[in-house]
């Protein structure tokens, strides 16, 4: 395989920051709206079952990822472990997500904006926003790297000390004339379990899209000084950090806001602060999830413009796509995302004519997102299969072995495709899950007319 010609200036922190950068976004400060509405106080089971899922995969990824650490690891894995066409499925696959994702960032941006201008015409600020992104992309990987690793500690420590305010409220009445609120909002208002089974499931589909980002490590790992222990170091902590920070934010907000007043348009974390008259902490707050935006925005940028380069060095892509500035960046991919993303602005301007409220339009563009976002997880998992028949010898002594292999691969493939199935039950995400398909039916018959061949030779 060719020589990779990207740089090598990302240190383990930056992996991990820029993961959570990807991770932490409207997903959890926008997309738990939707979710709590479908299954109450037990969206924290929902984040706890779907981040011990993405360990799972992470961990996998982690066991290949130690031997051969490269920029698009797992579209390469697809490739060499079950088919070409899987690999060129997957890449397709990433890009697709990350567009939708920064599109629905975008309609976040918007959204988070009218907190302060309620009038404002916020689809021209959401367009300089990706502009300013693209150049930082465009820059170098080490200013890149720096950007991330700066919004990602802000959203961190945001959420941490969101959720030291949060337990002040509840434990002595922070901003309620010192009545403490308690945890009852949690079994009150219908129970733990308000949406049952059905509700449950329902809700794993938005949550375990919240996880989508982690894997920019598999991504990253090909532009990390000392590769292999970074990657060791950012798939051990990166899942548990995050899960950790998701299912205490929600925590606070159940405990403080009634679930079912909390309706699905704007932010909770907002609502929540501004219920309790921490006027302040609110507004902190939404500049914080505006950040988020604009971070998801710079991993995604950053992740499918790599995958576009994977693309090219395949060949699946003009050879242009292949072509890196004197800072090593693939800058064609970097525009192609850019221009990608700021149809965004476009469809945000334009939805409001066809759609009567913003949850649903994030629901749906965010939604659209979640199969192809999976598809990366269903192939690392089953490229795993293939790697450790092929690697026995090498699997010995390895220092990061996934326990409970190939038995685990199996459960965790299982319980994705029962996810992807109730999307399919939820009229909310029905119309999301059938744009996604139909993405990945066009990439195959794409594939099968115009590379099966070449590559079967």
């Amino acid at each position: 395989m060719e020589k990779r010609k990207l740089g090598s200036t990302l240190s383990s922190f930056q992996m991990q920051m820029i993961a959570i950068g990807g991770t932490i976004g409207v997903g959890l400060f926008m997309g738990s709206a939707a979710a709590i509405q479908w299954t109450g106080p037990s969206i924290l089971l929902s984040y706890t079952f779907s981040g011990i899922l993405i360990y799972i995969i992470m961990r996998a990824l982690g066991e290949m990822m130690y031997l051969r650490p490269i920029t698009g690891s797992f579209a390469d894995f697809a490739s060499d472990y079950i088919h070409p066409g899987a690999g060129f499925l997957t890449a397709w696959s990433n890009i697709f997500q990350w567009v939708m994702i920064g599109i629905s960032e975008v309609i976040a941006i918007g959204q988070y904006l009218q907190y302060w201008w309620p009038n404002y015409p916020t689809w021209i600020t959401s367009f300089i926003v990706v502009l300013i992104l693209g150049l930082a992309n465009l820059a170098s990987v080490k200013i890149y790297g720096k950007l991330e690793s700066l919004l990602s500690l802000i959203k961190v420590l945001t959420i941490i000390v969101m959720f030291i305010l949060g337990l002040l409220v509840i434990l002595f009445g922070l901003g309620n004339h010192g009545k403490p609120l308690g945890i009852g909002n949690l079994w009150k208002h219908g129970g733990f379990f308000t949406g049952g089974v059905k509700g449950f499931m329902f809700s794993l589909s938005m949550v375990i899209a919240s996880y989508q980002g982690v894997e920019i490590v598999g991504i990253t790992a090909g532009e990390a000084d000392n590769a292999k222990d970074s990657v060791i170091k950012s798939i051990r902590s990166i899942v548990l950090k995050v899960m950790v920070l998701y299912v205490g934010a929600i925590f606070v907000i159940l405990a403080i806001y009634p679930w079912n007043q909390m309706g699905n348009i704007g932010s909770p974390f907002v609502k929540t602060f501004a219920k309790v008259g921490i006027t302040f902490a609110a507004g902190i707050i939404n500049f914080v999830v505006l950040t988020a935006a604009l971070s998801g925005c710079n991993s995604g940028v950053f992740s499918s413009s790599r995958m576009m380069y994977t693309l090219s060095e395949n060949g699946y892509l003009p050879k242009s796509f292949n072509k890196v500035s004197k800072r090593k960046i693939p800058y064609w991919p970097v525009m192609a995302i850019i221009l990608g993303i700021l149809l965004g602005s476009l469809i945000n301007y334009a939805l409001p004519l066809f759609f009567k409220s913003a949850a649903d339009m994030f629901v749906l563009v965010f939604g659209a997102s979640v199969l192809p976002g999976m598809v990366p997880w269903f192939v690392i998992l089953i490229s795993h299969l293939g790697f450790i028949k092929r690697h026995e010898e090498e699997l010995v002594d390895h220092p990061f072995r996934l326990p409970g292999a190939p038995w685990i691969n199996y459960v965790a493939l299982v319980l994705l495709v029962a996810i992807v199935i109730f999307m399919f039950f939820n009229p909310e995400t029905r119309a999301s899950i059938m744009i996604g398909l139909g993405f990945e039916i066009l990439m195959i018959v794409i594939y099968l007319i115009k590379y099966r061949k070449s590559d079967a030779k």
